[in-house]
């Protein structure tokens, strides 16, 4: 321990000291104990993020990585109505869209020539949908970049993609790995209890179809991310046992690369403009942003080393603050965010990576860019070097959410109407 933290540790409620003497002692701290971290103020709430900044460092030292991407959201047509998303439309609304093959390969091109290493393709559930058309986007992907990374599906993708194919989710997997298919996000798993989702997200994938297809994904050497959306109806005990059982997970399949929680954004979403849930909140404060890191860092130390923050919920200055609360990745550039966006995320679609590079330096810390499997591209030492693509793109237009829902050779067409 550091000095500053021992004289910390004097002052604090002896409870606290234990859990975090313990967590300093590489041990694994149960739900139990993550709860009463979720409790803290004063000299223990400090003590926390110390906690975790100090293991950060050993586990991952200085360096704080980022991806350059780009995301391709290509329908927002979805026949789920969850509480939680304001992304996704009805496909008898005017606002539908959808991207054709060839857009979305457009875009990865782009997003290659400008030094994008990885392409994250995921999207609403649109009805009736050819259970190829997953297969048929990575193949012609592949076909014209064999070299960008896919990082596309979401469990729930997968198991519609499955469903629509009418073979098992492990069959559907091993086609999507031939087609191209590198890791899959880790997304749809909100909270990982089901009276919850049947609460906020009813009809959804079920706790258990999640992690039967993230197990089955890892099983098969594809590996996915883990997250956790927080701040609107659920208790902090949901949350502890949600990390929990990523932790299981990972200490049985080690196929996690990172952990993201992602603050609910609340301005859009209709679970929160309709108020349907009684105390439903507005995403979590800051205090609790920076506790759900930490305790992320410090509840998951030794199984996964990559806690990423998302600046396109946080912010700026806050993900800048993360970097101090136990993570140690900013995520990816993006380009273009539709879903983050379309729910009322006020900060953007793309994040350059000059201003990642300042944004790092300026906590101290050494930027470098990283592949999807955080292996490190570029360490930027030198305050000089510069030399993305996507920083020279000056004058690159990639539109925004609001322009594509109004461009026309993009609106969804309702198969069933023709």
């Amino acid at each position: 321990m550091t000095n500053n933290i021992e004289v910390l540790f004097k002052n604090a409620d002896p409870k606290v000291s234990e859990i975090l003497d313990k967590a300093l002692s590489e041990k694994e701290i149960s739900a139990e104990e993550g709860l009463v971290l979720y409790k803290t103020a004063g000299v223990d709430f400090h003590l926390v993020g110390m906690v975790a900044d100090e293991l950060r460092k050993r586990r991952v030292g200085d360096i704080v990585s980022y991806v350059v991407n780009r995301n391709v959201n290509f329908t927002n047509v979805c026949i789920k109505q969850c509480g939680f998303c304001a992304f996704s439309r009805d496909f008898r609304e005017e606002e539908g869209y959808f991207l054709p093959t060839e857009e979305i390969v457009r875009r990865a091109k782009e997003a290659y020539h400008l030094g994008a290493t990885e392409v994250c393709i995921q999207a609403g559930l649109p009805p009736d949908m050819d259970g190829g058309l997953y297969e048929k986007i990575c193949r012609e992907i592949k076909k014209e970049i064999p070299d960008i990374h896919i990082h596309g599906f979401s469990p729930e993708e997968i198991l519609y993609g499955a469903s629509r194919s009418k073979v098992p989710i492990e069959e559907f997997l091993k086609r999507m790995k031939d087609a191209g298919v590198d890791t899959l996000p880790g997304t749809s798993a909100e909270i990982l209890d089901q009276k919850l989702r049947d609460k906020i997200s009813p009809g959804r994938i079920s706790v258990k179809d999640w992690e039967r297809v993230i197990k089955s994904a890892h099983k098969i050497g594809i590996n996915t991310t883990s997250t956790m959306m927080f701040g609107h109806v659920e208790t902090l005990e949901d949350r502890v046992k949600h990390i929990i059982k990523l932790r299981e997970i990972q200490k049985e399949t080690g196929g996690f690369t990172e952990f993201v929680p992602l603050n609910f954004i609340h301005t859009e979403a209709p679970m929160y403009k309709h108020q349907i849930h009684d105390g439903i909140r507005q995403g979590g404060s800051g205090n609790d942003v920076l506790l759900t890191h930490a305790i992320a860092r410090i509840m998951l130390n030794n199984y996964i080393n990559n806690i990423q923050m998302s600046w396109v919920k946080e912010g700026q200055k806050m993900s800048q603050l993360l970097l101090m609360w136990g993570a140690n990745d900013f995520g990816g550039t993006l380009i273009n965010e539709s879903i983050s966006t379309s729910a009322g995320s006020e900060h953007g679609q793309l994040l350059r990576p000059k201003e990642i590079k300042r944004m790092i330096r300026e906590v101290g810390r050494i930027p470098a860019e990283r592949n999807t499997h955080y292996k490190i591209l570029k360490k930027f030492d030198d305050r000089n070097v510069n030399d993305e693509e996507l920083d020279k793109a000056k004058n690159t237009q990639f539109g925004s959410y609001a322009e594509l829902i109004k461009i026309e050779k993009f609106k969804y067409k309702n198969p069933r109407s023709e």
